[in-house]
This record gives structure tokens, sequence and C-alpha cells, in this order.
């Protein structure tokens, strides 16, 4: 649960920056907490 919200926390950090940051950083950051999350979602899966 904590790795959810400390995701959803840094997703919204991230989202505010979108702004001033070049569209390749921001890829790149998305990339990072999609395969966060998606290992996440696997691990739970594998634990029930």
């Amino acid at each position: 649960m904590f790795a959810i919200v400390a995701a959803l926390l840094m997703l919204g950090v991230v989202l505010g920056t979108v702004a001033h940051v070049p569209v390749p950083v921001t890829l790149v950051a998305a990339t990072v907490i999609g395969v966060w999350l998606l290992v996440f979602a696997v691990r739970e899966r594998q634990h029930r």
C-alpha cells in the first residue's frame, strides 16, 4: 500500500514539472514510474 501512495505522490510531482522539462525527460520519468507500478502489480499478484 505504501508503494502505491509513493508512486502516486511521485507521479504528481512529475506531472507538476512536465511543463518545465523537455519531452524526453518526461517520457523517461513516465517509463520509470510505469515499470515500478508494473513490478509492484506482478509482485502483489504472485504473493496471493
